[in-house]
């Protein structure tokens, strides 16, 4: 969710000031004392005017968040779902495509089950100019080659997400930052995909899209 605010917070007998920081699946706090809270282990949550307050195995944690801890109450309790979170709308046009060849099993069986019971178009291993998003999955860096031959496949603003192994040397964060940036993409956004892949989402800047030079020189006029 990538929510944070800087706060007092209490733990038991501590108190400190820090920065709170609302995740995907946690709620952190680092100040004199640190602390993560995952959503699954909280036994309770309660907001008011002034603080958010949970309480879980580890203790209870109290936020002074000021309006922002009902918010934050209610996030917790209606965590976006993996499609929320990567932008997938009923009306889009999907690519899943895996440097590995077919998608069978897995998460990313799993992914493409969960496109269809929404009612997106998935248009597996052929990315073309109707879709929205291409999810492409790695699994080494030498995968990263195919990037120019996918994005020419693709309308300019369309949306681009690399599938990589999390936490594996095989290919990492940076690998993936710098095939994309040399493929003309800036990266906006990482979300957490599965228990075994990271999604980090890749764009063509809006001033390098065709006719970004024309509508720039209109708005000047």
């Amino acid at each position: 969710m990538g929510r944070e605010a800087f706060c007092e917070a209490r733990l038991g007998q501590q108190t400190s000031r820090g920065k709170a920081l609302l995740e995907t699946s946690d709620l952190l706090f680092r100040g004199d004392f640190r602390v993560v809270v995952p959503f699954k282990e909280m036994t309770s949550i309660s907001a008011d005017a002034s603080k958010l307050t949970v309480a879980w195995s580890g203790g209870t944690l109290s936020l002074a968040l000021g309006a922002e801890a009902a918010r934050w109450a209610e996030k917790i309790r209606t965590p976006p779902s993996l499609l929320d979170k990567l932008g997938v709308k009923p009306e889009s046009t999907v690519a899943v495509v895996a440097a590995a060849g077919k998608i069978t099993g897995g998460d990313l069986d799993g992914f493409v089950a969960e496109l269809a019971a929404r009612g997106v178009k998935a248009v597996q291993h052929k990315p073309t100019a109707d879709t929205d998003l291409l999810f492409f999955a790695i699994d080494r860096k030498a995968d990263l080659g195919l990037l120019p031959k996918l994005l020419a496949a693709l309308r300019p603003d369309a949306g681009l997400w690399v599938l990589r192994p999390k936490g594996s040397a095989a290919v990492t964060e940076a690998d993936v930052r710098k095939a994309g940036l040399a493929a003309g993409l800036v990266d906006v956004k990482v979300a957490a995909f599965s228990p075994t892949r990271t999604a980090e989402k890749f764009v063509v800047p809006v001033a390098k899209r065709p006719g970004a030079r024309k509508k720039a020189a209109a708005r000047r006029k």
